[in-house]
């Protein structure tokens, strides 16, 4: 993980992946992973979850070959 920002309602992370790695099996254990940790932690965070997901279906992922890393870095830090 390179770089992360956490807010109200979405999570800006800046990761690499090799590039057999599919990235919808990377978000899933990310999200899988965070989730157990999340509700292992807050036992009381149940009555915050909808239904039985803690995360939305959803994930925006983007490929930074067109930017910079840098500029990547520089965006998720100015949403803090």
């Amino acid at each position: 993980m390179e770089e992360l920002e956490i807010q109200k309602d979405h999570i800006h992370i800046l990761i690499q992946i090799h590039p057999d790695e599919s990235i919808s099996m990377v978000v899933k254990k990310i999200k899988g992973a965070t989730s157990r940790a999340l509700r292992r932690e807050y036992q009381d965070i149940e009555e915050f979850v909808w239904g039985e997901n803690f995360w939305g279906r959803g994930y925006f992922a983007e490929s930074i070959g067109s930017k910079t890393e840098v500029a990547v870095k520089k965006y998720i830090r100015a949403n803090r």
